[in-house]
């Protein structure tokens, strides 16, 4: 018995390895295959959902007027209901950058039945954007993020020679605090052994997936697909919105060191927080599917340490080889985080940490606060 486990998990991380995309080796990068610079620079509107994010949305503001782009930007920052002055910081940064004519701070109304706080502000924002005449691309970003100066440029450069209809670039979160360094790069590695970038930016594969702090999109190709409408009460927004446009066109998703999420999660409550609020919704709110995703993880990530400490001969063989192309798959993201290697050893005990933060996320929604984001129970909210 135990030596078929072992041939298990070894099969199980061979073609993890080998056969899954390549999602381990980071190589799908802004960086790298840099396309050619356009003639004519096209209009950008930056929308900005808020709600109580004073502490960030200055940096935020500042970072997206700070852009060494050519073209027209714009940006509409939507201020949902917020009660610590966030559109007011908002318009400091702005005056202090000399780009008060470019900044739109729109007071957000008030929540609709079926639709999640951060859905019903973009749809809100991008509206505003579209007026009086609709940009050329829609930048939806978050109000934590900021930009190095030349990344619109180059993002929209990138749209541009692709063609594509969403061009997405998953930001690099913080990494200081003892919890981020332990949880922050596994994240990153899971997100991309879910929806492996290289194949989400092909044409020839269903694959899809973006990452919701930054998100160019054409507003044209949005509109076919629906709008936000079509997808308002997602609360793993940035997926649906690229499951959304890609039967429509190519979409684009790479990971890149110029955009950075500045949101500190200090202890390790602030990930369990992060994490809960949408991994149920992940998995449809199916209690069926949680047990399988325990199982999967425990067969994946457990069963090789386990069997490489405890057990002998052959098991204990295969179970070491499973467990060091795990850390070997590891290794990528780790560097991409500037992390030591030694921290591929620790990713059982890691996704050990995110299996029991899942299960927290059921258990959250159970008591009618799943999605809790800002004070708002949201995954209730659209089910009802």
């Amino acid at each position: 018995m135990l030596l078929g486990l072992s041939l298990l998990v070894l099969a199980v991380w061979t073609y993890l390895v080998f056969g899954h995309g390549r999602f381990w080796l980071c190589g799908e990068r802004d960086d790298r295959d840099m396309p050619p610079m356009p003639a004519v620079w096209p209009s950008v509107t930056a929308v900005i959902p808020a709600r109580d994010e004073a502490e960030s949305i200055g940096e935020t503001v500042a970072s997206l007027f700070a852009q060494d782009y050519p073209g027209q930007l714009r940006v509409v920052l939507v201020d949902d209901e917020s009660q610590d002055g966030t559109g007011a910081v908002a318009r400091d940064s702005a005056a202090r950058a000399g780009a008060c004519d470019r900044l739109t701070v729109l007071s957000g109304q008030p929540l609709p039945q079926g639709w999640t706080g951060k859905l019903w502000a973009l749809e809100q924002g991008i509206a505003q954007a579209l007026t009086p005449e609709p940009p050329h691309f829609v930048l939806l970003t978050d109000a934590d993020i900021t930009y190095a100066p030349a990344t619109l440029r180059r993002l929209v450069a990138r749209a541009l020679a692709g063609g594509y209809l969403l061009t997405s670039l998953m930001a690099k979160l913080r990494c200081r605090s003892v919890a981020e360094r332990a949880l922050v790069p596994a994240f990153i590695f899971f997100f991309q052994m879910l929806y492996p970038f290289r194949r989400v930016n092909r044409t020839d594969r269903a694959t899809a997936a973006a990452a919701g702090g930054c998100m160019l999109v054409r507003p044209k190709a949005l509109a076919t697909a629906g709008g936000i409408a079509a997808i308002r009460g997602a609360l793993i927004d940035d997926c649906a919105l690229a499951a959304a446009l890609k039967p429509h066109g190519p979409i684009w998703l790479g990971l890149t060191q110029n955009v950075v999420s500045i949101r500190p999660y200090e202890r390790f409550e602030h990930i369990r927080r992060m994490v809960s609020r949408s991994a149920y919704a992940q998995l449809g709110y199916s209690p069926l599917w949680l047990a399988g995703t325990v199982a999967g993880m425990a067969l994946v990530y457990l069963a090789a340490p386990l069997l490489a400490v405890f057990a002998s001969g052959w098991p204990r063989l295969l179970g070491g080889l499973a467990w060091a192309l795990m850390g070997l798959a590891f290794q990528p993201t780790l560097r991409f985080y500037g992390r030591s290697p030694l921290w591929g050893v620790a990713l059982p005990l890691i996704a050990l940490a995110y299996v029991a933060f899942t299960i927290d996320s059921a258990y959250q929604h159970g008591r009618g606060r799943g999605g809790l984001w800002k004070g708002r129970a949201q995954a209730e909210a659209v089910r009802r």
